[in-house]
Parts: structure tokens; sequence; C-alpha cells
């Protein structure tokens, strides 16, 4: 499956049709507690990571949030 990650070309070694955000997180080892994700622009909610899925040519924006003062 080949997406776009954060702007840049990404392969994802699967034989699915599509993967959950769940799925794209650990397959990249995102770990951050605070992120927005993002699938064709639209924003996924972190109760919704495990239903939503990623296709092939899909564009995907996992950005994660820093806090300090």
């Amino acid at each position: 499956m080949d997406i776009t990650l954060n702007n840049l070309p990404e392969h994802i070694d699967t034989n699915k049709a599509a993967i959950t955000v769940n799925e794209l997180l650990a397959f990249k080892h995102f770990s951050f507690k605070m992120l927005v994700v993002k699938v064709n622009g639209k924003l996924v909610k972190k109760d919704e990571y495990s239903m939503a899925t990623i296709k092939d040519g899909d564009d995907v924006q996992v950005i994660h949030l820093i806090s300090g003062g």
C-alpha cells in the first residue's frame, strides 16, 4: 500500500486493502500521547482510530502536539 504520510511518499508493507489509524500508528511507532490525525484532510478523533481506515493513495497527516511554557 502506498500513501502520503506527512507530505512524504510512504510504502506500508501489508496485504490488506485498508488499515486502521491504530495499525498505522503502531507500524510507524508513533507513541506520542497527544496526536492529531487527518486522513485526506478530515480530522480523525482519537476514539475513532480503531475504526477509521487508510487506503492506498490516501493522504495522511500525523502531528504530535508538544506543550510547554
